[in-house]
Parts: C-alpha cells; structure tokens; sequence
C-alpha cells in the first residue's frame, strides 16, 4: 500500500525528575530530508533521530524536535560568584560615591556576566541517564508518524484507483471511436472531392490508398494500448509495499505523451473530446503523485 508525505506524531515521557516531549512533522518533498531540533546537552541525539527517520521513511520533508522539562526538585542550583561581584562593586564604587550612578541592585548584579554559574556538565549527565527512555519514545513517535502518512496513502491510493478507472473509461470509448475511423475518413474525402470536381470521375482503387494512408496516419490503437498497459502498471504500484511516488509520477508523463498524441492523430470531435478527458485525469494524477512517498 502506498504511503502519503504529511503528518504528525508527538509522545511524552517522564523520568529521573525530567519529562520531555518528542514531536515529529513530515511535509511533501522530492527526497529524503531531516532536521533535528533538540536542546542544549542533547545534540548527541540527532544521529539516532536521522537513523529513525532512514529505517522508515524514503521521502519527505521530516522535522523531530525534543522539549525537556526537568521538574523542581531537580533543577540545577545556580552558583553566585561572590568575588566576581565584589570586583564589579569596587569598579563602580566611585561612581555611586560621588553621585554619578545609583546604588546598584541585587537582580542588576546577578544578571551581570560571571556573576552566577551552573554546572554544565548536567546536561550531559541527564542525557546519559535518559538515553534508552528518550529512544524508546522517539521510535514511538517515528511509528505513529508512519501510520499517518499510511492512512494518507490510503486515501491517495483510493484517488488513484477512480482516476485508473476514468482513463480505462476513455480508452474503452476511444478505442470503439478509433474502430469507425476509417470508414469515416473514406467517406470525408470522397464528400471533399465530390464538392470539388464533381464532374470527374474518381478512380475507386485511388480512392480506397489515398483512405488507407489517412487511416493509418490517424490510427491510435498504439496509443491506447500503452494508456491500457500504464494502468495496469500503476494499479500495481498502488498495492506495492515500496515507494511508488516517482514511478507514478513517470507514468502520469508517459500517460499524458500518449494522450497528447491521440489528440494529435484523431479527426474526429468526439475523440478529440475523450483525449482532452483523459489528459485532464492523467494531470491530476501527476499533481497526486507529489503527495506520494
């Protein structure tokens, strides 16, 4: 079954004093592309979300991102450094002496740069502890993104189905519209030399090549016949276990070349008209095949 390109996952977890949260987004795109967005001290996880992503997926437009939140027993605890603001009240002491500036604060001195530290090999210590809970939750959410971008195939895959049987329609007219072509053609040019010389006397063998030639410069059995051959090709994709979305799309190309030249070829409005439908059903399955993984 063919896979769609959008959708949206997200998994929470808790643990040693910290929760976090995984969310997963995928959009349309002509490859493969990932991007991680993860906290300070957590930066070692994008290996494992692009080897995620990789296992599953092969395009798409995919963004992981990870929200921690340790609860309050467990925040750091920040360090004052008390030299570091003694140094900052003797560089200002004499200005405050002789009126130049105000008494400083306490908040001004703390958000003063040295001021306060915290100990920042925490980070790292919390990913250590963390790290085969956050990778159970990121594949979580990766499988969850996968059943959604499924359920989205599934109702690409029934858009396609009515498209393959709107272009089989066709044929199936075309074909009974082609059948009659050459009757039609003998019987045009015999009217058009009629109308212009009708006192000569027309040679019937004459007639009967100069018919055949027309016939054969007008004959798209070919065509349909390839049009019949690409439906039964993308009808496969569609219940294929792979990514179908490039072949499609090639399909939908070959499809519109046939169409385009029975077009060309037909001399007769009705079957113009038909091939006119089916390069209309055969454009909205190239414009559906750009959803498709």
């Amino acid at each position: 079954m063919i896979s769609g390109m959008t959708g949206f996952a997200r998994t929470d977890g808790a643990g040693e004093g910290v929760r976090w949260t995984w969310e997963v987004r995928s959009v349309n795109g002509r490859g493969l592309d990932v991007k991680a967005r993860l906290p300070a001290g957590f930066e070692a996880l994008e290996a494992a979300v692009r080897e995620a992503a990789q296992r599953r997926f092969k395009r798409g437009s995919i963004q992981a991102s990870l929200a921690v939140k340790q609860e309050a027993a467990q925040l750091a605890t920040a360090k004052v450094n008390l030299a570091q603001i003694d140094a900052y009240l003797a560089l200002g002491a004499e200005y405050v002496k002789t009126g130049r500036a105000a008494p400083p604060r306490w908040d001004g001195l703390l958000a003063l740069r040295g001021a306060t530290s915290v100990d920042e090999s925490e980070p790292d210590q919390m990913l250590a502890r963390l790290a085969a809970p956050l990778a159970q939750t990121l594949e979580a959410a990766f499988d969850a993104l996968r059943a959604a971008r499924q359920q989205e195939g599934a109702a690409l895959a029934a858009v396609f189905a009515g498209l393959a049987a709107r272009i089989e329609a066709g044929v199936v007219e075309a074909r009974a519209l082609a059948a009659a072509q050459p009757g039609a053609i003998r019987e045009r040019i015999l009217q058009r030399l009629n109308a212009l010389a009708p006192e000569v006397a027309l040679d019937p063998q004459r007639l009967a090549q100069e018919a055949a030639l027309a016939a054969l410069r007008a004959d798209v059995q070919e065509e349909l016949e390839r049009l019949d051959a690409h439906m039964r090709e993308m009808r496969a994709l569609l219940s294929a276990h792979e990514a179908a979305g490039r072949r499609l799309d090639f399909l939908a190309q070959e499809c519109a070349r046939e169409a385009n030249t029975l077009c060309a070829k037909s001399q007769d409005l009705a079957l113009t008209r038909i091939g006119i439908d089916l390069k209309t059903a055969i454009d909205q399955v190239k414009e559906q095949a750009a959803n498709v993984e």
